[in-house]
């Protein structure tokens, strides 16, 4: 199921983007639906996915720091492994039944890592 323009008009990172922009990534965007309780991204583990929270609650834990903010609808993660190119800084797991879009790192870099060097 393709990700529609309206679930990502609430993603507050792509408000910038012009329409026709928007549409294009979220054709490349890919859905997925997590269940309460599994982990989504593991702190070490080699980035390749970024990913934006379209429904649920996710934590956010980081080995030095415990546990972050949680993660709700708009918010999105996975980004820091991809623009600094290391591993991943954080786990992340779903707290509640929970909805992610989430590119590769090639439509990463076209899209969303401009947004970043405003």
């Amino acid at each position: 199921m393709p990700i529609s323009e309206s679930e990502f008009s609430r993603i507050g990172l792509f408000g910038s983007l012009p329409g026709e922009t928007l549409r294009r990534l979220s054709k490349r965007m890919t859905r997925h639906q997590i269940t309460a309780g599994a982990e989504v991204l593991d702190e070490g583990a080699e980035g390749e996915r970024f990913y934006v929270v379209l429904s649920g609650m996710l934590t956010v834990t980081q080995e030095a720091q415990g546990e972050r903010a949680p993660l709700k609808p708009g918010d999105y993660f996975g980004e820091v492994a991809l623009m600094m190119n290391v591993p991943r800084t954080a786990s992340v797991r779903a707290l509640t039944p929970s909805v992610v879009a989430s590119c590769d790192r090639e439509t990463f870099d076209e899209f969303v890592r401009p947004l970043f060097s405003d």
